[in-house]
């Protein structure tokens, strides 16, 4: 079983999946991905409640494309920020990486 993640691993390396960035550019990308991802979020929560006039119409009468664009707008805000957790500042590690560290935790 040797992936590409493997071997990363195991050289030392970051995954494929991640993306290390000077700490200015990760400060910037963290926080408008975290910002557009609650607008979105929350935005989508009050277009789909309009769509649906706060879940008292039946399906029959909701706004099905207003509806859609409420969903739709969640699901992007979940996207924008799963992307932005790829990032990851010079230097920084990850919680299970840092074998180096003694564990004395019980």
């Amino acid at each position: 079983m040797n992936s590409s993640t493997d071997n990363a691993d195991v050289e030392g390396e970051s995954p494929d999946r991640e993306v290390e960035v000077p700490i200015g550019l990760y400060k910037v990308v963290i926080v408008f991905s975290t910002m557009f991802a609650v607008a979105f979020v929350v935005g989508g929560f009050i277009v789909l409640d309009t769509a649906t006039r706060r879940a008292r119409l039946s399906p029959s009468e909701m706004n099905l494309p207003l509806a859609l664009l409420g969903v739709a707008m969640i699901a992007a805000g979940g996207v924008v920020y799963a992307f932005a957790t790829r990032f990851r500042a010079e230097g920084m590690g990850k919680p299970k990486d840092g074998s180096d560290e003694p564990s004395n935790n019980g």
